[in-house]
């Protein structure tokens, strides 16, 4: 039974082609736009929790992460001891952080999830944050409350310097909140002028004196932010948009403070100074809130092992950090663990994903004496011994977890317009005060006139609209599954040439996809027992394809009890049970003739170039019988041909830059309709990197998923990816992308042109109206009533204009 037909919904929401999970675009006829939507949405469902859906936003963050094997969460029990003896008597309580926290519903949910635990006491989210404070009774179990999240598309993390720094957002709420209350006390003062107040009033000059105290206030609070930023633009050289800012707020006041000393009514504007500075508060706000949402999801994790344990001379295991390594030291990985350096490996052997180091889809198996990569994932069940061969500081994984600073670029248009506007703004004040004092001789008329000039000059398209259009642009993105982490990403895009795609993980999925589901459907209770047992906490990545297609399939439930042994290369068995490569547990007569004929050598070779990945067969066997057969195959992400077409017809040279064979990425490029020349297989991180130096790295966007994209990501100008649970390229990507297909990439770009249109009728309108409102203000026809008026009036206007230009993206067309 489908799950539209065992859980009824709208027919609204049938009709629509979205995920039934997250909301976000799904292909047509699909019900899910990825298989851990369709596994989380029904666990909702079977969990009893389905009033989720009552509350969550129209479009939340894909689920396909919740797949992902479960996570060790030894750290927390850790943590939870220490918070327990630290609290005494008194309840026990810790703050964690969460990534996947989109809306209301994502609070409820976790705290339901938490209310199911025993010895579960108060649960405190908070989503702006990110944050999560538990207090608990005797009998709480953190790590399975942990591993209970995970199953939900959560995951727990400590908090860190690094995910708990001071948020510019927050600290621009409070500028807001005090701006707003002295705007609304200037204006509440300088009312009864505009209604007629005569100058001789017992309680005029009490009032024009709390005005501009309140003013002054104001110019503290919130104007201070945009005099600091322009000024530190000054200091390194660069024409910040804070500048015109700067100068109309410190214009206007100082002239408002010269009138209220003299009494001359003509120049005092402490109105529109306090109201100006908080609406530039509020653009500003609105454009930062939204890039660090985006950087809130994600939790800052490391992909490398916080401590090795590493072997003493006396065989004493001592747990020590990654960079403490060195040439012959002896250490331990555990399951799923990461080679920090390149080393010998003196076990046995074992089975190794290379596919976050070097791009190859297929795991590897290494035997004792041979030399494993920096950066290689232990595949396997057991814990592995090597021998390091270089010091950390010389190690692949060192080199490619370095932090890289990137300068932040201001856009090109927006500058050449702050350098415009500041030329003509000074040149006409300066020019009108001129003028005036030739003409009449009057000073104080002539400083009038200058006044109103930097007064109704004000910049709120460059100051507000510009932020509302870029946060509006986040927004939009965000309801199809794209999320921007960094705030100058839009001007480099308007600059972009190329796109260069990994291959492993990025055109194609993680995992190998089982290409004959319907198998699962004709096992009996006891094959499934055992082949969930025998995927469970696996790494493999065909024990990882079974895995999520049993979860999303529905065919999760109890295990098959007992001690599941694996035979490195070949595969698992438990009891009479195994799940390997074909030909394994059940051979044929021609392999077995084979394997009585060749050497150990030859045999170790035979399985490495035959492990169960894409491209191969898996086989469920019991007692040697074959039970069950299940294709594997490596999978191009949805509409990826489409997509790169897409990108090809908008002018874009589009590429393929991988570290797998080359023939698997020629054949993958030929079935995506790229031309032979524009895919490249086999290159280290190191050549990937020198590529794309060579063919314009300034212009170029670069989508990866792996460390080996590490090096490429830090020359490039753009960069994205479409993994977040792996750590390193997720926290240097400006962009992240989620979900199975590759729409994110062209939705990106169609936003910014929506965007980037809306900002050039913004600057029409902000020549047209600065040409109506200076030339009142340079003929002497403006006045503080009339100013008051205008500004708000011309910056509803911007608003409007913004919203009129990026309605279609945010309806996702």
């Amino acid at each position: 039974m489908s799950l539209s037909a065992a859980i009824d919904l709208p027919a609204q929401a049938r009709a629509k082609p979205v995920c039934r999970h997250c909301g976000a675009p799904s292909p047509a006829g699909d019900e899910f736009c990825c298989a851990g939507c369709a596994y989380v949405y029904r666990l909702i469902h079977d969990e009893g929790l389905a009033d989720y859906y009552k509350f969550r936003d129209d479009v939340t963050a894909p689920a396909d992460a919740a797949l992902q094997p479960e996570r060790d969460f030894a750290w927390l029990a850790e943590l939870q001891a220490a918070a327990e003896v630290k609290a005494g008597a008194r309840t026990p309580e810790l703050v964690l952080a969460v990534q996947g926290i989109s809306c209301a519903a994502c609070v409820w949910l976790i705290d339901r999830v938490f209310q199911k635990q025993p010895g579960a006491g108060r649960c405190e989210v908070n989503a702006q944050t990110g944050r999560v404070r538990l207090l608990w009774r005797p009998g709480f179990d953190a790590q399975a409350f942990a591993r209970a999240l995970q199953r939900f598309n959560y995951l727990l993390g400590p908090v860190t310097e690094a995910n708990d720094a001071p948020s510019e957002s927050r600290a621009l709420a409070k500028r807001i909140g005090l701006a707003a209350a002295f705007s609304m006390n200037v204006m509440l003062f300088a009312l009864p002028t505009y209604f007629g107040m005569e100058a001789d009033f017992a309680y005029a000059h009490l009032f024009g004196t709390l005005a501009m105290g309140f003013s002054t206030l104001s110019l503290l609070a919130g104007g201070g932010y945009f005099l600091g930023k322009a000024w530190r633009a000054l200091q390194v050289g660069a024409m910040h948009v804070d500048l015109p800012i700067a100068i109309g707020i410190c214009g206007a006041y100082a002239g408002s403070f010269y009138g209220w000393l003299t009494g001359r009514e003509e120049f005092v504007y402490f109105d529109f100074v306090s109201g100006f500075i908080l609406l530039m508060l509020i653009g500003r706000w609105a454009q930062v809130a939204a890039v660090e949402r985006n950087q809130r999801r994600l939790l800052r994790l490391q992909p490398t092992p916080p401590r090795v344990g590493v072997v003493g001379s006396d065989g004493a295991i001592c747990l020590r950090a990654p960079d403490t390594l060195r040439e012959g030291d002896e250490f331990v990985i555990g399951r799923g663990e990461t080679v920090p350096v390149a080393a010998k490996l003196v076990s046995a052997a074992a089975d190794m994903n290379l596919a976050w180091i070097n791009g190859e889809s297929d795991p590897r198996v290494f035997h004792g004496g041979q030399q494993v990569p920096s950066g290689a994932q232990n595949a396997g069940r057991d814990e592995i011994r090597l021998r390091a061969v270089e010091d950390w500081s010389a190690a692949l994984l060192a080199e490619l977890l370095k932090p890289v600073e990137r300068s932040v670029r201001d856009d090109p248009l927006v500058a050449r317009v702050v350098q415009v506007y500041l030329v003509a703004i000074i040149a006409t004040a300066i020019g009108a005060g001129a003028w005036w004092l030739w003409r009449g001789g009057d000073a104080l008329a002539a400083g009038a006139v200058v006044t109103a000039v930097l007064v109704v000059s004000c910049p709120c398209a460059l100051g507000l609209a510009f932020p509302l259009a870029d946060e509006m642009a986040t927004v939009a993105l965000r309801r199809r599954g794209v999320f921007v982490r960094a705030g100058d990403l839009w001007p480099r895009l308007h600059k972009l040439r190329r796109v260069v795609f990994d291959k492993t993980g990025t055109l194609t999925l993680e995992t190998p996809t089982l290409r004959n589901p319907e198998v699962l459907a004709t096992l009996n209770a006891d094959a499934l027992a055992a082949l969930r047992a025998l995927v469970h906490d696996n790494l493999h990545p065909a024990a990882q394809a079974l895995h999520e297609a049993l979860l999303v399939g529905g065919f999760d439930g109890p295990r098959l009890t007992g001690e599941v042994s694996e035979t490195v290369g070949s595969g698992v068995e438990l009891g009479p049970w195994s799940l390997g490569r074909a030909g394994w547990k059940n051979p044929s007569k021609n392999q077995q003739q084979t394997t009585d004929n060749q050497n150990g050598n030859a045999i170790c070779n035979l399985i490495s170039d035959k492990l169960p990945g894409a491209g191969a067969d898996v086989v469920l066997a019991w007692g040697g019988v074959e039970v069950a057969r299940f294709a594997l195959g490596e999978s191009a992400r949805r509409g990826a041909g489409g997509e790169l077409a897409a990108l090809r017809a908008r002018g874009l040279a589009v590429n393929v830059l991988s570290g797998d064979r080359p023939e698997k990425v020629a054949s993958l490029a030929a079935a995506l309709g790229l031309p032979a020349d524009a895919a490249l297989g086999g290159l280290s991180p190191r050549e990937k990197a020198d590529w794309l130096s060579g063919a314009g790295a300034d212009t170029t966007l670069m989508l990866g998923d792996g460390a080996n994209d590490s090096l490429a990501f830090d020359r490039v100008s753009c960069r994205g990816t479409p993994v977040v649970h792996r750590g390193v390229l997720a926290e240097k990507a400006d962009f992240y992308y989620l979900g199975r297909g590759l729409d994110g990439i062209r939705a990106l770009l169609e936003v910014n042109d929506a965007r980037r249109a809306t900002h050039i009728v913004l600057l029409v309108f902000m020549v047209a109206y600065n040409l109506t409102a200076v030339g009142l203000a340079v003929t002497g026809h403006m006045n503080p009533l009339f100013a008051a008026v205008l500004m708000p009036l011309s910056s509803l206007a911007t608003l409007a204009i913004v919203g009129i230009g990026l309605r279609p993206a945010l309806r996702g067309r």
